[in-house]
C-alpha cells in the first residue's frame, strides 16, 4: 500500500496510541477519533487529523483501523447509525484490531460486503510493550486478497502476522491466545504466592524458575512488575474479563467446556470486586497477597 493513502484510526488508548504513531512515522496521513480527545493529544501534535466520530473518520479514509475496548463499542462504531460501515468510502478496507466476538466479526464482514467494502478482523497480542515496539502478534480473519492489501500496514505494527481463515478466524485465534494467557496468569501468581508463603524471596524464586520449563512471557514480563508493586495497566483487568466472557460464550456455542478458564475468570472476578479492574492483569498477584 502506498503511504499516500489516508488511514483512519479509531481508539487511541494504551495500545492504539502507539499503533497510530507508527503509521504517522511511516508517512501516512492519519485521521483519528477517540472518545476522550485528551488521550489523542500527542498524536494530534505529531500531525494526526482529528474527527468528531468514527463515521467521520471513515468518510475520509482509504483504510479504517479500530482498536476499541469492548464488543459493544465495536458494534456501535461499525454498525450503528452514522457509523463506519454506513459512511466509509466505496472500496475502503475496514480492519478491526479489537479483541471481540467471532460472530460480530462475521456480521461486520457481511455488512461491509453489502456496501462494497472489504473487512478483516485482526486482533493482536503483545500488550503495551508490543504496541510500543511494533512487534505485535496479529491474527487475521478475512479474504486473502484483503489480507495482502493490508499486510504493509500490519508490518508496521507487528512481527508475527498470520491469516487464519475466513471472517471471524482472527477472533477465534485470539480467543485461543486469551485462554492460554488467562490460565497462565493463574499459574505464575500461584507459584510466587506459594513461594512467598513458604518464606522464600519471590523475586529470587522468579529468577530461578523463569528461565526453565515454567517460563512464559507473562512470568518474564508481568511478574517483575507485580513483585515491585507496579499494577499499572499494560492490559486491563476489565479487558481480560471481557475476553474470558467472550471465550466462554464462544466455547459454549461450540459445545466445549473450559474448566480451567472458568476458574481463572472466577479469580479475576474477585480482583474486580476489590476495585482493581482498571489495574493491569498482574493485579491477580495482588489478590493472592491479600489472602
Amino acid at each position: 500500500m502506498s503511504n499516500s493513502l489516508a488511514i483512519g484510526f479509531v481508539g487511541t488508548g494504551v495500545m492504539g496510541r502507539s499503533m497510530a504513531s507508527h503509521l504517522l512515522k511511516a508517512g501516512y496521513s492519519v485521521h483519528i477519533f477517540n472518545r476522550t480527545r485528551d488521550k489523542a493529544q500527542a498524536l494530534l501534535e505529531a500531525g494526526a487529523h482529528w474527527h468528531d466520530s468514527a463515521g467521520d473518520v471513515a468518510a475520509v479514509s482509504d483504510v479504517v483501523i479500530t482498536m476499541l475496548g469492548f464488543p459493544t463499542d465495536v458494534e456501535s462504531s461499525y454498525l450503528g447509525k452514522g457509523g463506519i460501515v454506513e459512511k466509509a468510502k466505496q472500496g475502503a478496507l475496514l480492519i478491526d484490531m479489537t479483541t471481540s466476538s467471532p460472530l460480530l466479526a462475521r456480521r461486520i464482514s457481511e455488512a461491509a460486503a453489502h456496501r462494497g467494502l472489504a473487512s478483516l478482523d485482526a486482533p493482536v497480542s503483545g500488550g503495551d510493550i508490543g504496541a510500543r515496539e511494533a512487534r505485535l502478534v496479529i491474527m487475521v480473519g478475512g479474504e486473502k486478497a484483503d489480507f495482502e492489501r493490508a499486510k504493509p500496514i500490519f508490518e508496521l505494527l507487528g512481527k508475527n502476522i498470520s491469516l487464519l481463515g475466513a471472517a471471524g478466524a482472527g477472533q477465534y485465534c485470539k480467543m485461543a491466545n486469551q485462554i492460554s494467557v488467562a490460565v497462565g496468569m493463574v499459574a505464575w501468581c500461584e507459584a510466587l504466592a506459594y513461594a512467598r508463603k513458604a518464606g522464600l524471596d519471590p523475586a529470587a524464586v522468579h529468577q530461578s524458575i523463569s528461565g526453565g520449563a515454567a517460563g512464559s512471557w507473562a512470568l518474564t514480563t508481568l511478574a517483575p512488575r507485580a513483585l515491585s508493586g507496579d499494577f499499572a495497566p499494560g492490559f486491563y483487568v476489565k479487558h481480560i474479563l471481557k475476553d474470558m466472557r467472550i471465550a466462554l460464550e464462544s466455547a459454549a456455542e461450540l459445545g466445549l467446556e473450559l474448566p480451567g478458564l472458568a476458574v481463572a475468570k472466577g479469580l479475576y472476578d474477585k480482583v474486580a470486586e476489590h476495585g482493581w479492574e482498571d489495574c493491569g492483569t498482574q493485579a491477580l498477584y495482588r489478590f493472592y497477597t491479600s489472602l
